[in-house]
């Protein structure tokens, strides 16, 4: 497709189109120039790679990042560690060792390239945009199909144009821009859309402001989020000695986008995150107040330089609220190493605040999780319930300047009311570069044994979906389940690598008899059904949320409606996803209801509509699928694995 009028996503995705037409909503293949996967989702992929055949990396950059399991709570984490990093040698891909970072931030760091594509298995690679880098999330199994060489599918977005006009003003930062860009778009349905930014607001912001804005509309569904380049963006490659990386991404001047926000900068004040969802946004005065008794500096969101840096000038000289714990942990060991030459973890420490890893921690519940029935304040991306590591804490998510002041007062604090002289903030020129911690692939191979410990296990696969589903709607859900409620991380994050064993954590927080009914369902040779509302599989991108209830006998779940990377990992681990026609239909089915689906197979293949019935209550129902042909063909062979088998 010609690049004359398009927007800057379009033209990414039209250089790395091998199959179907740049249309929004129909499926495209890409091939990408970039892979990236992280030790929480990469012992899948590796393992989903033994499996699938030889990689074909040759001319692309595949990376793998220790950033969420290091606390090595028994000996998991490590074996982990060990298997994925002599399996990136085997296989000739990257390694960053455990202490470089959160991968989404070194990424931006060491290897992002305005104008390409990277395929990433995480939500929030969409961290790259603010570098002009177009990066979508995918799930384990997905990303192991595309490094084997075969095209990624997905739905061609429909492009959002958001207009940035005027300036921040003081106290003001990019977590409130798209904390309030949130509170906007939250009540659409954002799945098949891509934001784009644009406007003379843009050239304000620097590029780790503009990260900050792309790594949080994961949180909108978004399938993806771009910025364009410009002098900004040359200035932040060349600080990072890559000035060569720099390329223009501009959109066309007649380019055409579905829809349009305008967002005008110097309206903007600082906003909160209320517990628990991300899209509940309202100003920092509207919820100040709130007595606070733990507070988090970092994450892959609001970790880099720019943003301790000011959190340190703000502490500086004075003590944290005794009421409360603070703790600030740089992203990376980069902006560690910078905080340091420049004296700022001293005011850190001396204000009373713990220095944590550089990982990501507190965001996924992996340490540091907040008393019982206490408030934390967070400047990560999610606030879903429990997610912390404590069920019944209660999670506001913030901007470093807010989070600051919060730490400071000891209560939710908008950072204006402290009535300080503003922070002034001079970025380095160039940041300290050491790339020790990075291991590239070896240029001459060699045979390498892939270390395996105990607790990694070959991933299960579904059987073939049978023509006939009879089964219990086990479990009745309502809007906004997130995978993080289907499947907690924190600490049982060490059972990644073990399906079997992760899978009896399968809605633990939620319905705590669960696993044990739906484990005497498939000995009685019953199907699991789950029934859920909106936005159901929001979220992280864990293909774990649907491999775990799937080994579970999980063969059907349907739901008002579904988010893009989870309704991918379930039809690719053979888990049929169904969507009700109306709210009629969603009440009429009970939890513990028996249903069948008697012609499930039949109807996937030669309608767009599914018989859902009860004989026990005596009501039919029908419900509808989105899917297309590749897609039916994936579930009716019972996945992603079985199909490229055949």
């Amino acid at each position: 497709m010609a690049a004359t009028g398009l927007c800057a996503t379009y033209q990414i995705l039209a250089k790395h189109l091998v199959h179907g037409d740049i249309r929004p909503g129909e499926e495209i293949g890409i091939r990408a120039d970039q892979m990236l996967v992280q030790d929480g989702t990469g012992t899948m992929v590796f393992l989903h790679l033994s499996k699938l055949g030889k990689p074909r990396l040759k001319g692309k950059l595949s990376i793998c990042y220790v950033d969420h399991n290091t606390l090595g709570e028994g000996p998991e984490n490590a074996d982990d560690h060990r298997f994925l990093r002599s399996s990136c040698k085997a296989l000739g891909v990257h390694f960053s060792r455990p202490g470089n970072g959160i991968g989404h931030q070194i990424h931006l760091e060491r290897f992002s390239a305005p104008g390409q594509l990277l395929l990433g298995a995480d939500s929030h690679v969409t961290t790259l945009g603010g570098a002009g880098m177009l990066a979508i999330g995918t799930g384990g199994l997905e990303l192991a199909v595309s490094i084997t060489g075969a095209p990624h599918y997905f739905v061609c977005p429909a492009v959002t144009r958001i207009t940035l006009t005027g300036k921040l003003k003081p106290w003001c930062a990019a977590k409130d821009v798209i904390l309030y860009i949130i509170g906007e778009l939250a009540s659409r349905n954002n799945v098949g859309t891509a934001l784009e930014y644009a406007g003379p607001g843009v050239k304000t912001l620097t590029v780790t402001q503009r990260a900050t804005i792309t790594n949080m509309g994961a949180e909108l569904g978004v399938t993806t989020s771009l910025f364009p380049t410009d002098d900004k963006t040359r200035a932040y490659l060349t600080s990072q000695g890559r000035t060569k990386q720099y390329k223009r991404v501009q959109a066309d001047k007649d380019a055409e986008y579905a829809d349009e926000l305008a967002v005008d900068l110097t309206k903007i004040v600082p906003m909160v995150a209320l517990p628990h969802s991300p899209e509940r946004v309202a100003t920092v005065r509207e919820a100040a107040g709130i007595e606070v008794h733990q507070v988090a500096v970092g994450s892959c969101t609001n970790g880099f330089f720019d943003d301790l840096a000011k959190v340190a000038l703000m502490l500086r000289g004075h003590r944290i609220s005794p009421d409360l714990n603070m703790l600030v942990a740089p992203a990376t060991r980069q902006v560690m190493n910078t905080l340091l030459a420049r004296g700022y973890i001293k005011h850190f420490i001396d204000a009373g605040a713990r220095i944590g890893e550089s990982v990501c921690g507190f965001c996924i519940g992996h340490g540091h999780a907040p008393a019982s029935d206490s408030v934390s304040v967070r400047t990560s991306n999610r606030n879903y319930q429990g997610r912390c590591g404590t069920l019944d804490a209660r999670v506001y998510l913030v901007s470093p300047e807010t989070a600051a002041a919060t730490a400071l007062r000891g209560v939710l604090t908008d950072p204006r009311d402290l009535k300080r002289a503003v922070v002034r903030l001079t970025l380095p020129r160039k940041y300290p570069i050491d790339d020790s911690l990075i291991v590239p692939p070896v240029k001459k191979k060699k045979k390498t044994e892939i270390k395996r410990g105990p607790n990694i296990i070959d991933p299960p696969v579904a059987g073939r979906l049978p023509q006939f589903v009879r089964g219990e709607a086990i479990l009745k859900l309502g809007d906004h389940i997130s995978t993080d409620h289907i499947l907690p991380a924190g600490h049982f994050l060490k059972f990644r690598s073990n399906i079997e064993e992760y899978a009896w954590r399968t809605f633990k927080g939620v319905d705590p008899t669960f696993v044990r009914r739906a484990k005497d369902n498939q000995q009685d040779e019953l199907a699991n059904i789950i029934i859920a509302g909106n936005g159901y599989g929001e979220g992280s991108s864990r293909e774990h949320a649907a491999m775990c209830p799937m080994v579970l006998g999980v063969r059907v779940i349907i739901a008002k409606s579904f988010e893009r990377i989870h309704v991918s990992n379930l039809i690719n681990h053979g888990v049929v996803p169904l969507t009700f026609m109306d709210d009629r239909a969603y009440d009429q089915i009970d939890q513990g209801d028996d249903l069948e689906l008697p012609w499930i197979a039949t109807e996937l293949k030669r309608s767009s509509l599914v018989t859902v019935r009860s004989h026990e209550k005596d009501y039919e129902v029908k419900v509808k699928h989105g899917l297309n042909r590749r897609q039916v063909e994936i579930l009716l062979a019972g996945g992603l694995r079985n199909y490229v088998a055949t």
